[in-house]
């Protein structure tokens, strides 16, 4: 019954079923839990006004500190998921040991049933206790009428009854609604983390995937040059100095959240990238809009998700594909801007790497799509889709 589990109130609110954790916890729960205390004055006043014998009055005590004591454990005792049938036992032994009083010592005793109701309140979940708070209430005017208390005696037990189990029970369900409301802060704060890393995860990836492919290949042609030709070996090695610049500024961006690459720019990269691995580049079906300033309806996140789908596709092509030609377009279909790049490689080879992986999440947050699979000529074909802004019509 995990209903009944510990109940807590948050931001400096009362913790019903823990121990105070500090001074202020403490005097708070001492507060609330002996306001109610004074109504025990009755009671203590029947034993110590000689009204009963001496073996009478003694069990009374007895029967007082004992109800005293199961009311403490109920309302202020710790509240594992294993005492709750006990407690609840207990709950029920004061209802009747309340009952039995009233009806063997007289009318003063019928206040203990305030503190039975309290109990209840903070001891049964919420259904249960808007039934048995009224029933002890019922209880306390039956107790009322039998031992003819006037409108206002039955008053001052009755509205107590109601209203302190009522106060306990709204106690409890502020401290379970104060539970949940940190645990979904909690959770949103988690959620956003995981966010974060997959965002710096997929930056990461695409960024030093492109830079470390396009080192590699100006390495290996400088390794090659450098026998007979020394100045152009210098020249790929200036090439490689200003790439690993690159990308170290880039993973800063991308660190601190501010990467966010243009189609001009990775265009540019491709054409260099491409050439460096001895792949024939064809541009031609890319329009000048695009390629030079961008095109007007293309949002920045739009534009920085094409982009990145445009690096991936590039580095793929370069380090897996042996392919000899890769063409690249980007057109508009309809309320869409596609990037087209397809390769003469060797072709898919099986299941979505961490690259396409990451990609099609990328393209989703821009509310974009990815199709990838065989090329017109075998080869392999990337395409990626982002909205267009909508125009204005004239």
């Amino acid at each position: 019954m995990k209903e009944h589990g510990d109940q807590q109130v948050m931001g400096g609110f009362i913790q019903v079923g823990r121990a105070p954790e500090d001074w202020r916890q403490m005097i708070a729960k001492g507060c609330w839990t002996f306001l109610y205390m004074s109504y025990l004055y009755y009671a203590v006043e029947d034993l110590t006004e000689d009204r009963h014998t001496a073996a009478v009055t003694a069990v009374g005590w007895v029967a007082l500190v004992s109800f005293v004591l199961g009311y403490f454990f109920l309302v202020l005792g710790p509240r594992p998921d294993h005492l709750v049938p006990w407690r609840n036992r207990l709950l029920g032994g004061l209802y009747v040991l309340a009952v039995t009083l009233t009806l063997t010592l007289g009318p003063s005793w019928t206040v203990l049933l305030v503190y039975v109701s309290i109990s209840s309140g903070v001891q049964l979940p919420l259904k249960w206790g808007l039934r048995v708070v009224p029933a002890i209430a019922l209880t306390v005017a039956a107790l009322g009428v039998l031992n003819g208390f006037g409108t206002a005696e039955m008053l001052l037990l009755v509205l107590p009854t109601l209203l302190g189990g009522g106060a306990m029970m709204a106690v409890v369900q502020m401290g379970r609604t104060m539970r949940e409301l940190r645990e979904a802060r909690a959770t949103v704060a988690h959620l956003a983390a995981n966010e974060e890393r997959l965002r710096l995860a997929r930056d990461l990836h695409d960024l030093l995937g492109h830079s470390l492919s396009l080192i590699t290949l100006k390495s290996e042609l400088a390794g090659r040059m450098l026998p007979d030709k020394p100045e152009a070996a210098a020249q790929q090695v200036a090439d490689i100095e200003r790439v690993s610049r690159q990308a170290l500024v880039d993973v800063r961006e991308a660190v601190s959240g501010f990467r966010r690459p243009t189609l001009d720019a990775e265009l540019a990269g491709a054409r260099t990238a491409l050439a460096a691995a001895g792949i024939a580049a064809d541009l031609t079906r890319v329009s000048v809009g695009h390629a030079d300033s961008g095109h007007a309806d293309l949002a920045p996140d739009e534009e920085g998700a094409l982009a990145w789908a445009l690096r991936e596709a590039v580095t793929n092509v370069v380090r897996h594909s042996g392919a000899r030609r890769c063409e690249i377009a980007v057109e508009e279909t309809g309320d869409e801007l596609c990037l087209t790049v397809t390769d003469d490689g060797r072709g898919p080879g099986g299941a979505h790497g961490n690259g396409l992986t990451g990609l099609t999440e990328r393209l989703a947050l821009a509310d974009g799509r990815l199709e990838t699979g065989p090329g017109p000529r075998a080869g392999f074909r990337l395409r990626a889709y982002v909205p267009l802004s909508r125009r204005v019509a004239a």
